[in-house]
Protein backbone atom coordinates (compact mmCIF):
# COMPACT_ATOMS: atom_id res chain seq x y z
CA UNK A 1 0.00 0.00 0.00
CA UNK A 2 1.76 3.62 -0.81
CA UNK A 3 1.57 6.59 1.33
CA UNK A 4 -2.10 7.61 2.18
CA UNK A 5 -1.89 11.35 1.57
CA UNK A 6 -0.77 10.73 -2.56
CA UNK A 7 -2.78 8.12 -2.67
CA UNK A 8 -5.94 10.46 -2.09
CA UNK A 9 -4.10 13.16 -4.03
CA UNK A 10 -3.35 10.72 -7.04
CA UNK A 11 -6.99 9.74 -6.81
CA UNK A 12 -8.33 13.10 -6.77
CA UNK A 13 -5.97 13.99 -9.88
CA UNK A 14 -7.38 11.26 -11.85
CA UNK A 15 -11.15 12.42 -11.41
CA UNK A 16 -10.54 16.13 -11.94
CA UNK A 17 -8.47 15.18 -15.33
CA UNK A 18 -11.87 13.11 -15.99
CA UNK A 19 -14.11 15.77 -15.95
CA UNK A 20 -15.62 14.64 -12.50
CA UNK A 21 -16.41 17.16 -10.18
CA UNK A 22 -14.58 16.10 -6.34
CA UNK A 23 -13.95 17.94 -3.02
CA UNK A 24 -10.96 17.72 -0.84
CA UNK A 25 -11.38 17.29 2.82
CA UNK A 26 -8.45 18.67 5.36
CA UNK A 27 -8.66 18.07 9.27
CA UNK A 28 -8.00 21.83 10.48
CA UNK A 29 -9.20 21.83 13.97
CA UNK A 30 -10.07 19.34 16.80
CA UNK A 31 -10.96 19.36 20.34
CA UNK A 32 -10.80 16.92 22.46
CA UNK A 33 -10.51 13.39 21.55
CA UNK A 34 -11.02 12.91 17.76
CA UNK A 35 -10.46 9.66 15.08
CA UNK A 36 -8.03 11.63 12.28
CA UNK A 37 -5.06 13.93 13.68
CA UNK A 38 -4.89 17.74 12.12
CA UNK A 39 -3.76 17.46 8.63
CA UNK A 40 -5.61 14.36 7.47
CA UNK A 41 -7.07 14.49 4.24
CA UNK A 42 -10.06 12.57 2.17
CA UNK A 43 -11.38 13.25 -1.32
CA UNK A 44 -14.88 12.82 -2.31
CA UNK A 45 -16.09 12.09 -5.77
CA UNK A 46 -19.40 13.28 -7.36
CA UNK A 47 -20.28 9.49 -7.82
CA UNK A 48 -20.18 9.04 -3.74
CA UNK A 49 -16.67 7.34 -4.45
CA UNK A 50 -14.42 7.85 -1.49
CA UNK A 51 -10.82 7.80 -0.62
CA UNK A 52 -8.60 9.03 2.71
CA UNK A 53 -10.62 9.20 5.66
CA UNK A 54 -11.01 12.33 8.31
CA UNK A 55 -12.84 9.90 10.93
CA UNK A 56 -13.82 6.21 11.45
CA UNK A 57 -16.55 6.52 8.64
CA UNK A 58 -19.43 8.17 9.92
CA UNK A 59 -18.90 12.11 9.10
CA UNK A 60 -17.55 10.50 5.48
CA UNK A 61 -20.73 8.76 5.29
CA UNK A 62 -22.34 12.47 5.99
CA UNK A 63 -20.31 14.12 3.57
CA UNK A 64 -21.79 11.83 0.95
CA UNK A 65 -24.91 12.29 1.86
CA UNK A 66 -24.52 16.16 1.49
CA UNK A 67 -22.51 16.48 -1.24
CA UNK A 68 -23.18 13.54 -4.08
CA UNK A 69 -25.59 12.06 -6.50
CA UNK A 70 -27.65 10.58 -3.26
CA UNK A 71 -28.22 13.91 -1.86
CA UNK A 72 -29.19 15.39 -5.66
CA UNK A 73 -31.59 12.71 -5.79
CA UNK A 74 -33.28 13.95 -2.82
CA UNK A 75 -33.11 17.37 -3.04
CA UNK A 76 -32.34 18.03 -6.87
CA UNK A 77 -35.81 17.06 -8.04
CA UNK A 78 -37.48 20.14 -6.66
CA UNK A 79 -34.35 22.35 -6.73
CA UNK A 80 -33.04 21.43 -10.51
CA UNK A 81 -29.51 21.12 -9.43
CA UNK A 82 -27.47 19.17 -11.86
CA UNK A 83 -24.61 18.38 -8.97
CA UNK A 84 -24.68 18.09 -5.30
CA UNK A 85 -21.15 19.30 -4.74
CA UNK A 86 -20.92 23.00 -4.29
CA UNK A 87 -18.42 25.47 -6.29
CA UNK A 88 -17.05 28.38 -4.90
CA UNK A 89 -14.25 29.31 -1.97
CA UNK A 90 -13.64 26.56 0.51
CA UNK A 91 -15.45 26.39 3.40
CA UNK A 92 -15.67 24.96 6.89
CA UNK A 93 -17.82 22.56 8.61
CA UNK A 94 -17.67 21.22 12.42
CA UNK A 95 -18.66 18.04 13.29
CA UNK A 96 -19.50 16.94 17.17
CA UNK A 97 -20.42 20.63 18.63
CA UNK A 98 -23.20 18.64 20.29
CA UNK A 99 -23.76 15.46 22.39
CA UNK A 100 -26.00 14.38 20.46
CA UNK A 101 -23.78 15.25 16.99
CA UNK A 102 -20.68 13.59 18.55
CA UNK A 103 -22.93 10.85 19.37
CA UNK A 104 -23.77 10.42 15.88
CA UNK A 105 -20.74 10.82 14.51
CA UNK A 106 -19.05 8.12 16.50
CA UNK A 107 -16.64 11.17 17.47
CA UNK A 108 -15.81 10.50 21.83
CA UNK A 109 -17.13 12.38 24.70
CA UNK A 110 -16.78 16.20 23.73
CA UNK A 111 -14.66 15.24 20.78
CA UNK A 112 -15.04 18.19 17.51
CA UNK A 113 -13.48 18.10 14.71
CA UNK A 114 -13.31 21.03 11.73
CA UNK A 115 -12.56 20.24 8.24
CA UNK A 116 -12.00 22.83 5.53
CA UNK A 117 -13.61 21.30 2.02
CA UNK A 118 -11.86 22.53 -1.46
CA UNK A 119 -14.48 22.02 -3.95
CA UNK A 120 -13.42 21.32 -7.60
CA UNK A 121 -9.62 21.66 -6.89
CA UNK A 122 -7.31 22.83 -9.81
CA UNK A 123 -5.91 19.50 -11.63
CA UNK A 124 -2.82 21.40 -12.95
CA UNK A 125 -2.15 21.77 -9.70
CA UNK A 126 -2.51 18.89 -8.07
CA UNK A 127 -0.36 17.49 -10.81
CA UNK A 128 2.14 19.56 -10.05
CA UNK A 129 1.92 18.20 -6.12
CA UNK A 130 1.68 14.77 -7.20
CA UNK A 131 4.88 14.65 -9.54
CA UNK A 132 6.84 16.37 -6.72
CA UNK A 133 5.91 13.89 -4.09
CA UNK A 134 6.52 11.11 -6.26
CA UNK A 135 10.28 12.29 -6.83
CA UNK A 136 10.73 12.23 -3.38
CA UNK A 137 10.23 16.24 -2.68
CA UNK A 138 8.44 17.41 0.91
CA UNK A 139 6.21 20.10 -0.69
CA UNK A 140 4.15 22.89 1.41
CA UNK A 141 0.46 23.27 -0.02
CA UNK A 142 -0.90 26.92 0.83
CA UNK A 143 -4.60 27.71 -0.06
CA UNK A 144 -5.90 31.03 -0.05
CA UNK A 145 -9.54 30.71 1.89
CA UNK A 146 -11.08 33.67 0.00
CA UNK A 147 -10.86 32.13 -3.79
CA UNK A 148 -9.21 28.76 -3.14
CA UNK A 149 -6.08 29.64 -5.15
CA UNK A 150 -3.36 26.99 -4.19
CA UNK A 151 0.55 27.98 -3.99
CA UNK A 152 3.05 25.17 -3.91
CA UNK A 153 6.28 25.64 -2.37
CA UNK A 154 9.82 22.97 -1.48
CA UNK A 155 9.85 22.44 2.19
CA UNK A 156 13.00 22.27 4.11
CA UNK A 157 11.57 19.40 6.79
CA UNK A 158 8.09 18.70 7.96
CA UNK A 159 5.77 21.01 9.61
CA UNK A 160 2.42 20.87 11.56
CA UNK A 161 -0.52 22.45 9.40
CA UNK A 162 -0.93 26.02 10.08
CA UNK A 163 -4.58 27.81 8.94
CA UNK A 164 -6.30 31.51 10.02
CA UNK A 165 -8.24 33.85 8.70
CA UNK A 166 -6.31 33.85 5.22
CA UNK A 167 -5.16 30.55 4.64
CA UNK A 168 -4.09 27.26 5.20
CA UNK A 169 -0.72 25.35 4.55
CA UNK A 170 -0.20 21.83 5.36
CA UNK A 171 2.79 20.17 4.36
CA UNK A 172 3.19 16.99 2.41
CA UNK A 173 6.23 15.02 2.06
CA UNK A 174 7.44 11.99 -0.09
CA UNK A 175 6.26 8.40 1.58
CA UNK A 176 8.25 6.77 4.49
CA UNK A 177 11.09 4.18 2.95
CA UNK A 178 12.37 0.71 4.31
CA UNK A 179 15.29 -0.89 4.10
CA UNK A 180 15.54 -4.37 4.47
CA UNK A 181 18.81 -6.35 4.98
CA UNK A 182 18.08 -9.53 4.07
CA UNK A 183 15.27 -11.51 2.26
CA UNK A 184 14.38 -14.23 4.95
CA UNK A 185 11.08 -15.23 6.14
CA UNK A 186 10.92 -12.40 8.54
CA UNK A 187 11.73 -10.36 5.86
CA UNK A 188 8.80 -11.32 4.31
CA UNK A 189 6.69 -10.62 7.17
CA UNK A 190 7.86 -7.48 8.45
CA UNK A 191 7.89 -6.11 4.48
CA UNK A 192 3.98 -6.94 4.23
CA UNK A 193 3.39 -5.07 7.72
CA UNK A 194 5.39 -2.05 6.19
CA UNK A 195 3.39 -2.03 3.03
CA UNK A 196 0.10 -1.99 4.71
CA UNK A 197 1.41 0.63 7.10
CA UNK A 198 2.33 3.10 3.61
CA UNK A 199 5.99 2.34 3.55
CA UNK A 200 7.88 1.97 0.39
CA UNK A 201 9.79 -1.14 0.73
CA UNK A 202 13.13 -2.55 -0.88
CA UNK A 203 14.55 -5.33 0.14
CA UNK A 204 18.88 -5.83 -0.23
CA UNK A 205 19.80 -9.38 -0.07
CA UNK A 206 23.13 -10.69 -2.36
CA UNK A 207 22.67 -14.34 -1.50
CA UNK A 208 20.69 -16.53 -3.92
CA UNK A 209 19.57 -19.09 -1.66
CA UNK A 210 17.50 -16.48 0.12
CA UNK A 211 15.95 -13.69 -3.05
CA UNK A 212 14.81 -17.31 -5.42
CA UNK A 213 12.05 -17.49 -3.25
CA UNK A 214 11.39 -14.04 -2.38
CA UNK A 215 7.48 -13.30 -2.75
CA UNK A 216 6.41 -10.06 -1.28
CA UNK A 217 4.42 -8.12 -4.52
CA UNK A 218 5.08 -4.83 -3.67
CA UNK A 219 8.59 -4.64 -2.02
CA UNK A 220 11.23 -4.15 -4.58
CA UNK A 221 14.22 -6.77 -4.55
CA UNK A 222 17.68 -6.02 -5.27
CA UNK A 223 20.92 -8.09 -5.09
CA UNK A 224 23.52 -6.09 -4.71
CA UNK A 225 26.16 -5.82 -1.55
CA UNK A 226 24.17 -4.18 1.62
CA UNK A 227 26.76 -1.10 2.23
CA UNK A 228 26.10 -0.02 -1.74
CA UNK A 229 22.56 -0.27 -1.48
CA UNK A 230 22.42 1.79 1.93
CA UNK A 231 25.04 4.13 0.12
CA UNK A 232 22.30 4.61 -3.26
CA UNK A 233 19.45 4.68 -1.41
CA UNK A 234 20.57 7.89 0.77
CA UNK A 235 18.25 6.93 3.82
CA UNK A 236 16.88 10.67 5.04
CA UNK A 237 14.73 11.16 7.98
CA UNK A 238 11.48 9.52 6.71
CA UNK A 239 13.27 6.15 6.44
CA UNK A 240 14.47 2.91 8.59
CA UNK A 241 17.25 0.28 8.09
CA UNK A 242 16.65 -2.70 9.47
CA UNK A 243 19.42 -5.37 9.25
CA UNK A 244 17.94 -9.10 9.59
CA UNK A 245 20.78 -11.26 8.17
CA UNK A 246 22.25 -12.25 11.21
CA UNK A 247 25.63 -12.36 8.89
CA UNK A 248 28.08 -10.17 10.14
CA UNK A 249 29.45 -9.64 6.37
CA UNK A 250 25.93 -8.52 5.24
CA UNK A 251 24.53 -6.41 7.98
CA UNK A 252 27.67 -5.03 10.22
CA UNK A 253 28.78 -2.94 7.05
CA UNK A 254 24.99 -1.65 5.84
CA UNK A 255 24.50 -0.67 9.46
CA UNK A 256 27.24 1.52 9.45
CA UNK A 257 26.67 2.71 6.25
CA UNK A 258 22.76 3.86 7.67
CA UNK A 259 24.63 5.82 11.10
CA UNK A 260 26.46 7.92 8.31
CA UNK A 261 22.52 8.87 7.31
CA UNK A 262 19.54 10.51 8.67
CA UNK A 263 17.46 7.84 9.25
CA UNK A 264 15.11 7.87 11.94
CA UNK A 265 15.56 3.67 12.77
CA UNK A 266 18.75 1.65 12.74
CA UNK A 267 18.71 -1.47 13.80
CA UNK A 268 20.20 -4.88 13.79
CA UNK A 269 18.44 -8.37 15.11
CA UNK A 270 19.85 -10.76 17.36
CA UNK A 271 19.81 -11.57 20.88
CA UNK A 272 21.32 -9.60 23.50
CA UNK A 273 24.80 -11.18 23.35
CA UNK A 274 25.52 -10.91 19.29
CA UNK A 275 23.90 -7.49 19.86
CA UNK A 276 26.88 -6.83 22.42
CA UNK A 277 29.26 -8.70 19.82
CA UNK A 278 28.14 -6.07 17.37
CA UNK A 279 29.06 -3.15 19.24
CA UNK A 280 32.82 -4.62 20.25
CA UNK A 281 33.15 -5.09 16.50
CA UNK A 282 32.46 -2.27 15.41
CA UNK A 283 34.28 -0.12 17.92
CA UNK A 284 37.47 -2.83 17.70
CA UNK A 285 37.35 -2.93 13.78
CA UNK A 286 35.68 0.44 12.38
CA UNK A 287 36.33 2.79 15.11
CA UNK A 288 33.09 3.27 16.47
CA UNK A 289 32.50 4.66 19.87
CA UNK A 290 29.21 4.09 22.06
CA UNK A 291 28.46 7.93 21.40
CA UNK A 292 28.68 6.71 17.46
CA UNK A 293 26.87 4.01 18.08
CA UNK A 294 23.93 5.43 20.07
CA UNK A 295 21.40 5.48 17.41
CA UNK A 296 21.94 1.56 16.55
CA UNK A 297 18.95 0.15 18.22
CA UNK A 298 19.73 -3.69 19.02
CA UNK A 299 17.79 -6.29 20.32
CA UNK A 300 15.35 -4.64 18.03
CA UNK A 301 11.67 -4.63 19.00
CA UNK A 302 9.61 -4.25 21.80
CA UNK A 303 9.24 -7.25 23.95
CA UNK A 304 6.18 -9.25 23.62
CA UNK A 305 7.05 -13.09 24.40
CA UNK A 306 7.37 -13.55 20.74
CA UNK A 307 9.38 -16.20 19.20
CA UNK A 308 7.91 -17.11 15.65
CA UNK A 309 9.01 -14.97 12.71
CA UNK A 310 5.32 -13.35 12.47
CA UNK A 311 5.21 -12.50 16.35
CA UNK A 312 8.91 -11.12 15.95
CA UNK A 313 7.90 -9.47 12.76
CA UNK A 314 5.30 -7.65 15.17
CA UNK A 315 7.88 -6.45 17.91
CA UNK A 316 9.74 -4.93 15.27
CA UNK A 317 7.15 -2.93 13.69
CA UNK A 318 6.08 -1.80 16.84
CA UNK A 319 8.96 -0.23 17.43
CA UNK A 320 9.58 1.19 13.99
CA UNK A 321 6.05 2.81 14.07
CA UNK A 322 6.32 4.51 17.92
CA UNK A 323 9.76 5.84 17.00
CA UNK A 324 7.86 7.46 13.67
CA UNK A 325 5.32 8.78 15.85
CA UNK A 326 7.46 10.20 18.22
CA UNK A 327 6.35 8.07 21.20
CA UNK A 328 8.82 7.29 23.90
CA UNK A 329 8.30 3.47 25.15
CA UNK A 330 8.10 2.76 28.72
CA UNK A 331 11.36 0.90 30.20
CA UNK A 332 9.38 -2.18 30.78
CA UNK A 333 9.33 -2.82 27.06
CA UNK A 334 12.90 -3.01 25.47
CA UNK A 335 13.96 -5.99 24.48
CA UNK A 336 17.17 -6.01 26.75
CA UNK A 337 16.11 -5.02 29.87
CA UNK A 338 12.57 -7.35 29.85
CA UNK A 339 14.35 -10.09 29.22
CA UNK A 340 17.31 -9.28 32.32
CA UNK A 341 14.03 -8.63 34.30
CA UNK A 342 12.76 -11.76 33.87
CA UNK A 343 16.17 -13.90 34.71
CA UNK A 344 16.23 -11.79 37.94
CA UNK A 345 13.05 -12.68 39.17
CA UNK A 346 12.42 -15.62 40.95
CA UNK A 347 10.58 -18.39 39.27
CA UNK A 348 8.56 -20.02 41.79
CA UNK A 349 7.27 -19.23 45.13
CA UNK A 350 9.65 -18.98 48.08
CA UNK A 351 9.21 -22.30 50.59
CA UNK A 352 10.49 -21.84 54.61
CA UNK A 353 12.17 -24.44 56.01
CA UNK A 354 11.52 -25.09 59.91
Amino acid sequence: MENLDVMVLRTLLAWRQAGQRALLATVVRTWGSSPRPVGSIMALCETGAVVGSVSGGCIEDDLIDRHTRAYAQAAGADRGLAHAIPSGPPTFVKYGVTADEAHRFGLPCGGTLELLLEYDPDPQSLAQLVAQLESGQLVQRTVLLADGRVSLQAAAAPAELVVDAVRLTNTFGPEYRMLLIGAGQLAEYLATMALFSGFAVTVCDPREEFVGSWNVPGAKLVRDMPDDVVAAFKPDRRCCVVALTHDPKLDDLALLEALASEAFYIGGIGSRRNNEARRARMMEHFGQTEATLQRLRGPIGVYIGSKTPPEIAVSVMAEILAVKNGVALPQGVEVARAKNERELAPTGPLVCGV
